[in-house]
């Protein structure tokens, strides 16, 4: 990024940039950057739960609250089917990448706001920034699986092979945080409606995720005016759709693992974080100046 901040009583300059091309992904940059990376993990981390008095409990009382409020809405009150599945770990199991990626949303979209100073005062690569919120929220998930190990044992969910496919949710859930994340907070650093809308980006993109419901309502097929076509791959692009829902058939094994969703929300995963790349490295050499 160039960013130069003229001095009237000083016949130098200040330049906050790279010495190289801004056109070119510098992995290589990234890398040699490793260290503050992880620095700014750990200080992701360490703000978070300053001053709280519950801490880490917080990472399961999210998603632990928010389902039983669901099983209780939507299992008991509404009666909607969960497949022949416990009514709470039906919730629960999708609400684990839900609740980690909305959060990774929200903190990656409000990383360059919230690091405003830092922006103007040295050279560092910005992209850091967003992908240290996203990776920090990996805490929250792994602590929010290890109470959904216990919650199998305690309902006697006999373990399978479909939960080699978890790594692999993962992954994709991670992609799509940090692509859209991308997006986001170069449009919200610029245009601070950003900031007051991703409450509700996220809550809507809830509802578009099988979080309360099984994808497995999605039919194959639908002729809407005369034209055929497959809605489930136009709902798979919502990269959290095979996540969710992947995640409930891999720990819960009451239907089979949604391939054509996971399919197609990988290809949409990968384009979303390409794109933002290129978005965020194009937008940021403003910055410093709108910070």
């Amino acid at each position: 990024m160039d960013n130069s901040v003229g001095q009237r009583s000083s016949p130098y300059r200040t330049v906050i940039g790279h010495a190289q091309s801004a056109s070119r992904m510098r992995l290589g940059e990234l890398y040699a950057f490793r260290d503050l990376f992880r620095f700014l993990v750990w200080r992701e981390i360490k703000v978070r739960y300053a001053q709280s008095a519950l801490g880490i409990s917080w990472a399961i009382i999210q998603p632990l609250v928010s389902a039983i409020i669901m099983m209780i809405v939507f299992g008991y009150v509404a009666g909607m089917s969960t497949d022949g599945a416990s009514k709470f770990l039906f919730y629960f199991c999708p609400l684990v990448p839900w609740t980690c990626f909305a959060n990774a949303l929200t903190d990656g979209t409000a990383s360059l706001v919230s690091n405003a100073s830092m922006l103007s005062k040295v050279y560092f690569p910005r992209v850091l920034l967003p992908l240290a919120a996203t990776t920090a929220r990996l805490l929250d998930f792994f602590v929010a699986l290890v109470l959904l190990a216990a919650l199998l044992v305690i309902e006697g969910v006999s373990l399978n092979v479909s939960l080699l496919v978890l790594p692999l949710l993962t992954v994709l859930m991670l992609v799509a945080a940090a692509g859209l994340g991308l997006w986001l907070t170069a449009l919200a650093i610029q245009y601070r409606d950003v900031k007051y809308a991703i409450t509700f980006v996220v809550q809507l993109l809830m509802y578009l995720s099988p979080v309360i419901y099984s994808a497995s309502r999605i039919p194959d097929s639908l002729t809407v005016l005369g034209v055929t076509f497959n809605p489930r791959l136009i709902y798979g692009l919502n990269p959290m759709a095979g996540v969710a829902d992947g995640f409930r058939a891999a720990v819960l094994g009451t239907f089979a693992i949604p391939w054509d969703l996971i399919a197609v929300g990988s290809v949409s995963a990968v384009v979303i974080l390409f794109t933002g790349l290129l978005y965020f490295r194009g937008k940021e050499r403003i910055f410093a100046d709108v910070a």
